[in-house]
């Protein structure tokens, strides 16, 4: 079963990390992946841009309306993903324990509904 590792941090803290900080983060993210990858499952996953980028649409009124920006503000922002193939819940939650996010953010664990 595939399953959505949501991962949610402050994205003003990158910044105020040391270059040394940043490159045991980034370290830390590529072992865990590369730890989904030898296990075999890794489906995809990436990293997102800036809150800053997004763009929300919403309908009111009968009415589409475009804003740039997040959704909502929020102490974290939707930072990047994992998409995980393992058999049960229990298994993603194992490997949501495992990733550097549960650190110093929040892991949204949700299961992928098979439209097939």
């Amino acid at each position: 079963m595939q399953y959505l590792l949501a991962l949610f941090q402050d994205e003003s803290a990158w910044p105020k990390m040391t270059k040394e900080q940043q490159e045991q983060g980034a370290g830390a993210y590529m072992a865990y992946t590369e730890s989904l990858k030898a296990a075999g499952v890794l489906k995809n996953s990436n990293r997102l841009q800036p809150s800053a980028s997004a763009t929300t649409l919403r309908t009111k009124n009968a009415k589409v309306q475009v804003q740039d920006g997040p959704f909502a503000d929020s102490k974290e922002q939707l930072a990047g993903y994992y998409l995980i193939d393992v058999p049960d819940l229990d298994a993603a939650l194992a490997w949501a324990r495992r990733c550097p996010a549960v650190g110093h953010g929040v892991i949204e664990v949700r299961a992928i509904w098979d439209m097939g």
